[in-house]
């Protein structure tokens, strides 16, 4: 699984890797909301996307240096 994503993540541009990490800060919003509410079936969701969103920080972080050393 990680292998596919970061091929994945290494062929999005700059705008798309900060709009999926948008969209993934609000989901994980959204989870924490639903755990302090109601129950959620996989609590280790939550750290899933925790490490989904700082891997895409990352990819963020170095297409911003590839920028800058150009």
């Amino acid at each position: 699984m990680a292998k596919s994503t970061k091929k994945s993540y290494n062929e999005l541009s700059y705008a798309e890797l900060v709009t999926q990490r948008d969209e993934l800060k609000k989901k994980y919003m959204d989870l924490r909301f639903q755990m302090v509410i109601s129950h959620v079936d996989n609590p280790m969701q939550k750290r899933t996307m925790r490490r989904e969103i700082a891997r895409l920080n990352t990819f963020i972080q170095q297409k911003k240096d590839a920028e800058a050393n150009k």
